[in-house]
């Protein structure tokens, strides 16, 4: 059986719900980040500011003298969380097999649900009416036999596109496309190949494999045979998270103790909520800081039982944060906490431990107070 497979990707993602909430917005040069008279960067851009040389990651400052006329919107993650689980519901009842790839992307296998690539074609046109219909949103869909072909198609006539790459027509589809298209091509690959004399997808296909090698290691020999139209990798279901994560990059570096305790308490918080909804306990705690000189230094502790009660974690991160800020002087630019080597809990704790069932509950308490009525409808004293 010839694979038949999908990459749906939603155009402009962060824009275009923005744009459902406040349909003034539709067809402005709108870039959401939040305010540009702080050193944030651009989360996303709509087509008509991306016109203009606007992209993702660009500094907001630098985005305003771009496009002087461009809207500036706060970034609203709740609104992407709720709309990419909404895509994501929509696309299961698609295919037979649904592998996530953030919030608005995901390959599809639909090979025992199309006979032909004709098919494919009106079932891709079926799911994109759809994503128009339900969700108020557009996706370009990429159709090939394999993965990495699929990703590429779905970019190429974006937004709202629909091409389809035939079996045995991988390779020639790739071929005249400049080598940066290749997902896993980027700036620093990109330049290693140009100084070998490639610039187009077609060229890296026929780079001996002998200087493939020399060159970019083992990763320029399987980028040379994506080049070639070949990836014979699945499309697989999303596997259970092995690590949860939350991060900010302050608007200005400081050194004020209690404002970084109340961030992370903040934070841990948060992630005790992402580890209770996948009812998962962590072992391991990792805080992350990047300096005001751009080093980034990390310390891990491991907790003597797994846990997901935001005060374990809290009270573990600030141990570790005193470790960090001992001994200098330096401000900080941004701050992380990954919980890591998860676990379904096996056991009820005893009550009189810090990860008692009564702090478990007590959080829970909290963060359904917080749901209904708002962040700051409640705190705890170390919060004041």
């Amino acid at each position: 059986m010839t694979l038949c497979i999908f990459h749906a990707d939603l155009d402009a993602f962060f824009v275009s719900v923005e744009q459902l909430h406040d349909p003034s917005l539709k067809g402005k040069p709108v870039i959401v980040g939040g305010d540009p008279g702080t050193r944030g960067v651009v989360s996303a851009a709509s087509y008509e500011a991306r016109s203009y040389g606007v992209h993702s990651a660009m500094p907001l400052v630098q985005a305003r003298r771009l496009c002087p006329r461009a809207i500036f919107v706060p970034v609203h993650f709740e609104r992407y969380v709720k709309a990419s689980q909404q895509f994501m519901g929509l696309l299961e009842t698609m295919a037979t097999i649904v592998e996530p790839l953030g919030l608005d992307e995901a390959f599809l296998d639909v090979s025992e649900l199309v006979p032909d690539f004709d098919a494919a074609r009106t079932h891709a046109a079926k799911l994109k009416q759809r994503v128009h219909d339900d969700l108020g949103l557009t996706a370009s869909v990429g159709i090939a036999t394999c993965k990495i072909v699929a990703k590429v198609a779905s970019d190429y006539d974006k937004p709202d596109g629909l091409v389809l790459v035939r079996p045995g027509e991988e390779a020639f589809f790739l071929s005249e496309l400049a080598v940066g298209k290749l997902p896993g091509v980027g700036s620093k690959t990109g330049e290693t190949l140009r100084q070998l004399g490639v610039s187009t997808i077609g060229q890296l296909a026929v780079l001996p494999q002998d200087v493939a090698h020399r060159r970019l290691g083992r990763y320029g020999e399987q980028l040379r045979r994506y080049a070639q139209g070949l990836d014979n990798s699945r499309v697989e279901p999303r596997g259970e998270p092995r690590t949860m994560s939350r991060e900010t990059t302050f608007q200005a570096d400081t050194r004020d103790i209690s404002f970084l305790q109340g961030t992370l308490r903040s934070m841990c918080e948060h992630l005790s909520r992402d580890l209770r909804s996948h009812k998962k306990q962590a072992t391991t705690v990792t805080l992350k800081l990047r300096y005001e000189d751009f080093q980034t230094v990390t310390r891990q502790s491991t907790l003597k039982e797994g846990s997901n009660a935001g005060s374990v974690l809290y009270d573990e991160a600030t141990r570790l944060l005193g470790q960090l800020l001992a001994g200098n002087d330096r401000r900080v630019r941004l701050v992380g906490v990954r919980a890591s080597r998860l676990s379904v809990p096996q056991r009820q704790l005893d009550m009189f431990a810090p990860d008692s069932a009564m702090v478990q509950n007590l959080e829970r308490a909290i963060a359904r107070i917080r749901k209904r009525f708002g962040e700051g409808a409640i705190r705890s004293g170390r919060d004041r």
